[in-house]
């Protein structure tokens, strides 16, 4: 259907969901009061379909990236039987430095393409790189089902080669994401909003398992009548050889499907008013997004605003450079959030990869492993992680969702850092006076704190307290501090576990989870540094703790101070 503004135009689209907002702000002439109506349009907009369509584009993302580093912790398990099985010493088991090696490459990679597309995505846009991310995750995952063993170039280097492309993709996700969804969503359920996306990485571990069970028992036939490493022959072998395949494959599948939509979104019209500095197209950009359409405004639509537009005065923020970014971060008031954010995801980072490594431990402990068989193992890997994440990781994702916007962001990091700072306490001091079910009960509390806690606040804030011009920059420097601390975990803390244990048996993980009751100690610290953000605007957070000045929202104050007789033309001018 056809809209008629208030000039005659007619645009094209809206219905009973997605209403037609283009020309809205047609009449205004005066680009400040143009800026200020299209953000609080944003801002006040009640959730609607939009909002929906963009926690689906962004979650898709991060439902890949989750699936993605799950399945690798499966997959090592199944081509374990085809490199490392029968013919070789290793009885099924990779070696450890290889097994960590595989497990870190991406990791690594996401460090890069944290810190890399975070700077990109202030650099250039938004809008520019968006889908770039995804299309790296999909190439490299394909090329990962490709991998195998030759004389030239051994299957462990090409792997890792591909798992650290992959994690490259993966960590511009990180920050593509927070922000965009962040720019564009509801003041009031923003953190709600941020939330869902993120809540996503639990549905991809959730699917993960899914495709395992699905593959074993498809080639169970395959794979049952070999009761230890030794029978698992060529047929056995070549089952697991495809096993794996289709499991890391699958992952390119949601990513495809998103793909679409995220090279058609508009530029967030917060870039586009404060970084590049568009007034027109910002403000048109934010009527097809609250319209519920796909992609940038239309060139005629962005033309008509500017010829309808006074140019006699300009919205003017700072320019943005790496010597604006050191002296804004050198004052201690701005530096000290930068810090909490970075150091807070730190510390999570370390406990939270580390819990892997009690893995097969709790799997152990409710009779999911030490399986014989090889079609019996596989399925219990698969099944009990499946049982781990529904009773530990989404719930507390989904928790994270339903308070993030009433509690406060920073009343649940700081809450979720202290239980787990009790937790990983109890764990590691009475370790060896625990009973299976209360190891696993423990196990399954410590899941849903850090996923109702930290996990999702680290997330969440540096989206949103930092000024648009370095947001996503500060947002990535955020994330990859996280992913070192992921890396320490697993290349220092992974191998302690066996510190000076002569029979391998994990005689040390009592010790490492006191150490991640210290890291997480320590993240009730930086917590303390960072502000709440719930439901304040972005502008006002920037004001507040940045100390940047919202010209359009003093003009409007002005402009009414003036209609009631309480200031004159003279003092309106100079604001």
């Amino acid at each position: 259907m056809a809209a008629v503004t208030a000039d005659g135009i007619k645009t094209e689209g809206g219905n009973a969901a997605f209403h037609n907002y283009v020309n809205d702000f047609a009449h205004i002439t005066d680009p400040y009061e143009r800026r200020r109506l299209a953000l609080e349009k944003i801002d006040n907009a009640s959730f609607g379909w939009y909002h929906v369509r963009a926690i689906c584009v962004a979650g898709i993302g991060f439902m890949t990236d989750s699936y993605d580093i799950f399945a690798i912790n499966i997959a090592t398990s199944i081509f374990a039987y085809v490199y490392w099985g029968a013919g070789t010493h290793y009885n099924g088991k990779i070696p450890s430095p290889t097994s960590t090696l595989i497990k870190v490459s991406t990791s690594v990679g996401t460090v890069i393409g944290q810190l890399f597309f975070g700077w990109l995505a202030d650099a250039v846009g938004r809008k520019k790189i968006y889908g770039v991310e995804l299309m790296i995750i999909i190439a490299a995952t394909i090329g990962q089902t490709m991998t195998g063993h030759s004389h030239a170039v051994a299957f462990v280097g090409v792997l890792v080669f591909w798992r650290i492309v992959m994690g490259i993709g993966i960590g511009g996700d990180y920050p593509l994401s927070s922000i965009i969804t962040s720019e564009f969503a509801t003041t009031k359920w923003r953190g709600a909003i941020m939330g869902a996306v993120f809540a996503n990485q639990g549905w991809g571990q959730l699917i993960g398992g899914i495709v395992t069970v699905i593959c074993v028992a498809g080639y169970k036939h395959s794979l049952d009548y070999a009761n230890s490493v030794a029978e698992c022959d060529d047929r056995c072998q070549k089952a697991c050889d495809q096993m794996w395949r289709i499991l890391i494959g699958f992952g390119a599948v949601p990513a495809m499907g998103a793909l679409y939509f995220r090279l058609t979104i508009p530029e967030t019209p917060r870039y586009t008013f404060d970084v590049s500095k568009d007034v027109e197209k910002a403000a048109a950009d934010a009527e097809q997004f609250t319209s519920g359409a796909i992609g940038d405004a239309p060139n005629d639509r962005v033309e008509d605003l500017r010829v309808e537009t006074n140019h006699d005065e300009s919205y003017e923020p700072p320019k943005a450079s790496w010597k604006d970014f050191w002296a804004h971060f050198r004052q201690w008031k701005h530096g000290r959030i930068l810090l909490g954010t970075a150091g807070s995801w730190f510390f999570l980072d370390v406990a939270y990869y580390g819990l892997g490594l009690n893995n097969s431990v709790i799997l152990g402990a409710i009779g999911f492993a030490g399986q014989k068989n090889i079609h019996k193992n596989l399925h219990n890997i698969a099944v009990g992680n499946i049982i781990l994440t529904c009773a530990g990781a989404i719930p507390g994702y989904w928790f994270s969702v339903a308070t993030l916007d009433i509690v406060g962001r920073k009343i649940i990091q700081l809450c979720g850092f202290t239980i787990l700072t009790i937790l990983f306490c109890i764990i590691g001091f009475a370790y060896h006076r625990l009973p299976s079910g209360g190891l696993f009960a423990l196990y399954i509390l410590c899941q849903l704190f850090c996923n109702w806690g930290p996990n999702t606040t680290t997330f969440i804030v540096p989206g949103e307290i930092f000024p648009t011009r370095y947001r996503s920059t500060a947002h990535g420097m955020s994330a990859a501090s996280g992913k070192v601390g992921a890396i320490i975990a697993q290349c220092v803390l992974g191998p302690l576990i066996n510190h000076q244990c002569p029979k391998q048996d994990n005689c040390w993980l009592n010790h490492v989870m006191e150490i991640f009751a210290l890291f997480m100690l320590c993240g009730i610290g930086t917590t303390l540094l960072i502000p709440e953000t719930k439901r304040q605007t972005l502008e006002e957070l920037c004001e507040k703790y940045h100390g940047e000045v919202d010209i359009a929202k003093q003009r409007y104050e002005a402009r009414v101070a003036q209609e009631n007789g309480q200031s004159s033309e003279e003092e309106l001018k100079v604001v």
